[in-house]
């Protein structure tokens, strides 16, 4: 106890080891991505029922708890969306009416979650919405920004910048960090607002057809060996 106050530690830390996900765990983890590409307008209760149905035993509050986690939200007009981090700026949308005719015109990304034997890892994208070109990519064992801002750089210094930069509001796309770099390239800033489900259906669609030909056929050993094959899968 006096170590611990002279080194100002918390004592109870000192017994703490971090727990590797259970077996269990990340085989229902796996199970809702899965459900969610197939029927992305379950939201908690239908996830919970048809899990229920499929032998899981989850109740709606663990369900919710690892759809957060996974980042995963239900398909349906919103009254009112969620901020994710109250303290970040949230840019207006500004794509409403407007017609995607040319390549670079609008850029946008998205993050998505993908399962390995003993964890799962996470993956974002910057594509182009006239082209539906994937312009850079990179896959990261937590959801901060960092990794993102990775991708966003890539995607600057190899082909210039867009007219607008489309995101939801998810924290990683809000941080100062991410939208000071979108702004100083030139481009305009525009966040997915109310009504805005389907904006993200071109990286959407980019995601099911990783999965489904990827993801899912394979067991992968760690990172190392997903990148490896995303890679190969992408070229």
């Amino acid at each position: 106890m006096r170590q611990c106050q002279l080194l100002g530690v918390n004592r109870s830390t000192l017994y703490y080891r971090p727990k590797a996900i259970e077996a269990t765990e990340l085989a229902l983890l796996r199970r809702l991505d899965e459900l969610y590409l197939e029927t992305p307008v379950y939201g908690s209760r239908r996830m919970t029922a048809h899990l229920r149905r499929e032998g899981y035993e989850v109740n709606r509050k663990r369900v919710q708890r690892l759809m957060q986690q996974l980042g995963l939200q239900a398909i349906y007009p919103k009254p009112k969306l969620t901020q994710v981090n109250p303290e970040h700026k949230v840019y207006p949308y500004l794509l409403r009416g407007v017609s995607i005719t040319e390549v670079d015109q609008v850029w946008s990304t998205d993050i998505t979650y993908l399962p390995v034997l003993k964890g799962h890892f996470y993956r974002v994208a910057m594509m182009d919405w006239f082209s539906r070109k994937v312009l850079s990519w990179r896959i990261s064992n937590t959801m901060d920004v960092q990794f993102c801002l990775d991708a966003l750089e890539e995607a600057l210094e190899s082909y210039g910048h867009p007219e607008v930069f489309n995101s939801d509001q998810g924290s990683q796309f809000t941080a100062k960090a991410f939208t000071s770099q979108v702004l100083t390239s030139g481009a305009k800033v525009s966040m997915d607002g109310r009504g805005r489900c389907h904006d993200n259906i071109f990286i959407e669609r980019l995601w099911r057809s990783l999965k489904y030909e990827l993801i899912y056929l394979k067991a992968f050993e760690d990172g190392t060996h997903l990148n490896q094959e995303v890679k190969a899968w992408f070229d």
